[in-house]
């Protein structure tokens, strides 16, 4: 593999930056500034799962990006039985996003194998994450530097899976799609949309779930080196 590739596209989110952990921490700031008495270990039992089903929605586009941001916290503290205002959760949606990306916990490992292969390819990021904050989570943790080029949903018009988004990454980093490979989180958005769109694909399978056995996998980032 590593003769015809040229070009290494990476998703952003619960791949290289570590979501989930930023996200506690933003939520630990937030909740902390307007004093209110929230179990973030509680809230983010229901808020994960939740969260995780409102962005399947949105690149559905069967949600707005406004409609994401409150329906996520909205359903969060109802399953916790926390009373509180609409008024509320707009400030706190505000407040967590404006906090979120100063926070920078990377996934193991993502220093050193941008490390390896920014000798050996041209590196790339496809998010679907929205364009005001993840540029902020790069420049904080310290890694845009490694990037050629950075394509959101928001330039693309589309997002992941949709094969549009990828030709659009593809032509902005003036790369091939036979020469090009795909490492992300999701199976749908980032594998399988990939693979759709000509490119090769890697799923960071980093909570080894089931998956097919024809489908590329990694658990841990340094194992990219087997493939690239």
């Amino acid at each position: 593999m590593n003769r015809t590739i040229t070009d290494v596209f990476f998703d952003l989110d619960h791949t290289l930056w570590d979501f989930e952990k930023n996200s506690a921490l933003a939520f630990e700031t937030v909740f902390k500034m307007q004093d209110l008495e929230v179990n973030v270990t509680e809230f983010l039992k229901f808020y994960v799962p939740i969260n995780r089903e409102y962005w399947e929605r949105y690149r559905k586009d069967e949600i707005t990006q406004k409609q994401l941001r409150y329906g996520r916290l909205k359903d969060a503290f109802d399953l916790i039985n926390f009373p509180i205002s609409d008024e509320m959760i707009e400030v706190l949606s505000a407040e967590y996003i404006h906090y979120l990306p100063k926070f920078n916990h990377l996934f193991d490992g993502t220093i050193e194998i941008l490390d390896y292969l920014k000798t050996k390819y041209n590196l790339h990021i496809i998010t679907n994450g929205f364009a005001e904050i993840q540029g902020n989570k790069l420049d904080n943790s310290y890694i845009s530097h490694y990037f050629k080029t950075i394509t959101n949903s928001e330039m693309a018009g589309v997002k992941k899976p949709n094969q549009k988004i990828f030709e659009y990454a593809l032509n902005l980093a003036e790369a091939k799609k036979e020469n090009s490979i795909m490492i992300g989180d999701c199976i749908e958005a980032d594998v399988q949309g990939a693979l759709d769109a000509g490119l090769d694909a890697v799923f960071f399978n980093e909570n080894k779930v089931p998956v097919a056995i024809n489908i590329k996998q990694v658990n841990h980032l340094l194992e990219l080196k087997k493939h690239l």
